[in-house]
């Protein structure tokens, strides 16, 4: 992560992130911090916790940095999550629900119980932290922000990535919802719909059916740099817009542009998506668990393996500096 010499604007403000131990949440958390802001993370991990707080530590010297291990799963360990920051830095007075899983694979290699897990973490995990987060900022002095991050699968269906989709498109349904709810509290809620960012999420997402050739068109789309975003420049405007206090926040051109296009002619959206899934890989016709990224093999094959090693190769530098490697 490069030095920024953001404004410090929200000093006195504390501010607590949920899957912040790394990638996207990490980043966040590092704007946050840049800005004067005192910083709790939460995520399941507690030796990727450990690694973040002492990469913001080292950062942001003059900044409060404290990690809590909690599964937004779990309503009870949320509510504790929110007392914890409470105790350790005040407040909290802007709450981002960014905790999230990815899983990557055809119809037909995967059942209700990827759903369910998708629901649970991404869904519920940002219901219990809006839920357990309100009555701290409603009190704050300062008025309090809620982000939820949604994605541009939230907007429309995405293929081999219909859990995931299901469970984003939920959030930013609840993001807009508790914005008319709690505009009376002085509460801003802002819905992020982040398009492909070079974050290194491709070594945690989980993959299934075939799994190198899912692994190597994800990971490349997602390092391509004319289809991605960079991940700094991304969580720097999340932050702005946070701050601002925007409804929405829908990052990347082409996340604009499906956005638009599934809004303006659904059904053509749909039939073009529908064209691009049949360039994906074909599905094994078999339900096997799904593995994680950095567990997969390379690619078989001269064309699958310069695609992967072409598009991935930004993101796997991402990787190193977003304490996504697992060793």
């Amino acid at each position: 992560m490069r030095t920024s010499a953001a404004p410090p604007d929200l000093e006195s403000h504390s501010a607590c992130v949920t899957g912040g131990s790394r990638g996207l949440g990490l980043l966040i958390a590092d704007r946050l911090a840049a800005r004067g802001c005192a910083v709790t993370l939460a995520a399941r991990d507690g030796d990727e916790l450990k690694n973040a707080e002492a990469m913001l530590r080292h950062r942001h010297p003059r900044t409060a940095v404290h990690g809590v291990v909690c599964d937004v799963r779990d309503q009870e360990a949320v509510r504790a999550l929110m007392r914890r920051a409470h105790e350790v830095a005040g407040g909290p007075d802007i709450v981002v629900a960014n905790a999230g899983i990815i899983q990557v694979a055809p119809l037909d290699s995967i059942g209700a119980e990827e759903f369910r897990s998708a629901m649970d973490t991404m869904f519920a995990g940002a219901l219990h932290t809006a839920l357990e987060a309100l009555p701290y900022l409603r009190r704050s002095p300062y008025g309090g922000r809620l982000a939820l991050i949604s994605s541009v699968g939230g907007l429309l269906g995405v293929p081999h990535l219909l859990p995931y989709a299901c469970a984003k498109a939920a959030t930013g349904v609840l993001a807009e919802g508790l914005l008319t709810e709690m505009a009376a509290d002085r509460v801003s809620v802002t819905g992020v719909y982040p398009g492909l960012m070079r974050t290194g999420s491709h070594l945690h997402a989980q993959f299934g059916g075939d799994r190198s050739k899912e692994f190597a068109w994800f990971s490349a789309l997602a390092g391509a740099p004319l289809i991605s975003m960079n991940a700094q420049r991304a969580a720097e405007r999340i932050v702005s817009g946070v701050v601002r206090r925007r409804a929405r926040v829908v990052l990347t051109p082409a996340a604009r542009a499906a956005g638009l296009a599934h809004g303006i002619a659904p059904a053509t959206t749909v039939r073009l998506s529908a064209l691009a899934a049949r360039l994906l890989p074909k599905g094994t016709g078999t339900r096997e668990p799904l593995r994680e990224g950095n567990t997969i093999a390379p690619p078989e094959g001269f064309a699958a393996r310069r695609l992967r090693a072409w598009g991935s190769a930004m993101n796997d530098r991402a990787a190193h500096a977003y304490n996504q490697r697992t060793a």
